[in-house]
């Protein structure tokens, strides 16, 4: 079951989401938890030279954690207390509680770089997302040690200055987090600065510029709309300016989960266009956390959101060569294609994959999950079955 390789129709949508996401998270919060994960991790890179798995290997471990938690960290906060998801989700609520330990002790062979380049910037603010994501059984069940540790880790960021894109959100997450770990210098002003810089970026249509131009590619689903959010649901309150901006963004990320749930085909394929291909399925974070903040656009059935996303997993899994023999992610976004790797992925960046898993946070009779299985927008579409029409927003 762990390995990812094998789909069985027959099993019901949460169970193979668990399955999937036992097999993706596993072998990395059971090496951290042991603090054996920089020995157990392989590091591929695109390139596949030695120069380039040294160079990556300075990130790649905190890449794989702090993206594999963020998407899990839903699930661990609300997913089911009894049964067999009940002891798999505490399970994997104690393995991720050891990680932050192994990951933030100075003392761990598994210590990660927190302060060496920018690139700890992007993954500080994945485990900083985990954090807000889940209050009680991540940031709230910390032991004083650790969490200072955490704290310390998160502040050596502050460091170096993110780059002008989206990389503002990394910055203002951070300092979200901090402000829920009860840091009172907390930087009010680097939340602001994103905040607000992120609506000079708004383009329309429910999507924003990253940065001052426009890609078109999924960062608005990766980065920018789930931790706008997430920001904004953390420390919104502590100004009426920012609480204001809260309809706007809620707005705009509905809008933009719409355009998502319509890119998904009849047959679970999705345009491979933009940067960051090899985060999979990651690309629909922003459609799941819709779905998780029970915040779909009117027009769409969560049911029917569930079976697109379903689709795109198992479109996905079903290809050989996603796993390594011993069960690692590799590069690749439909199987094993390093090409597809820019030179910033390794092994720990495919980890992102994960942020699809974010509606397991909701409970096993959410209309998400209890609902039959439903055709979604394009296989409407393309069947010859009636379909709403797409509207435009400002």
């Amino acid at each position: 079951m762990r390995s990812g390789k094998t789909i069985h129709d027959e099993v019901e949508d949460r169970d193979y989401w668990l399955e999937q996401l036992d097999a993706i998270g596993g072998p990395v919060l059971e090496a951290l938890a042991e603090r054996r994960l920089k020995l157990a991790m392989p590091i591929e890179t695109s390139s596949g030279t030695a120069e380039s798995a040294v160079e990556r290997g300075k990130y790649s471990h905190l890449e794989a954690f702090g993206r594999l938690l963020s998407g899990i960290a839903p699930w661990l906060e609300n997913g089911e207390r009894y049964g067999a998801e009940g002891e798999l989700r505490e399970r994997y609520a104690e393995l991720s509680r050891a990680g932050l330990d192994a990951a933030t002790d100075p003392l761990s062979p598994d210590y990660m770089n927190f302060g060496d380049g920018l690139q700890p910037i992007v993954d500080a603010a994945f485990v900083a997302q985990a954090l807000l994501r889940s209050p009680k059984e991540l940031l709230g069940a910390l032991e004083p040690r650790v969490k200072e540790n955490v704290i310390h880790a998160l502040k050596q960021t502050r460091l170096r200055k993110p780059v002008f894109s989206n990389w503002l959100l990394f910055a203002a997450t951070i300092e979200s987090a901090l402000c829920l770990l009860g840091e009172a210098d907390w930087d009010h002003m680097r939340v602001d600065y994103a905040l607000k810089q992120h609506e000079q970026w708004y383009l329309g249509d429910g999507v924003y510029g990253d940065g001052p131009d426009f890609h078109f590619d999924y960062y608005n689903s990766f980065v920018i709309q789930p931790m706008l959010v997430d920001v904004l649901a953390a420390v919104g309150d502590t100004y009426e300016e920012w609480s204001s901006m809260r309809e706007a963004v809620h707005t705009r990320a509905r809008r933009f989960a719409e355009v998502q749930e319509r890119l998904i085909a009849p047959d679970g394929t999705y345009p491979p266009i933009g940067r960051s291909l090899a985060y999979r399925f990651g690309a629909f974070q922003s459609l799941a956390q819709s779905a998780l903040r029970d915040d779909l656009p009117a027009g769409l059935d969560p049911a029917g959101v569930r079976s697109a996303l379903t689709a795109v997993i198992r479109r996905t899994l079903e290809m050989p060569g996603n796993f390594s023999e011993d069960g690692w992610l590799t590069i690749g976004f439909c199987g094993h294609q390093p090409g597809v790797g820019e030179h910033y992925i390794s092994t720990g960046s495919v980890y992102l994959c994960a942020a699809v898993f974010l509606p397991l946070g909701l409970p096993a009779d959410h209309p998400f999950w209890s609902g039959a299985t439903q055709d979604w927008t394009s296989r409407k579409a393309w069947s010859g079955m009636s379909f709403p029409i797409d509207k435009a927003i400002k």
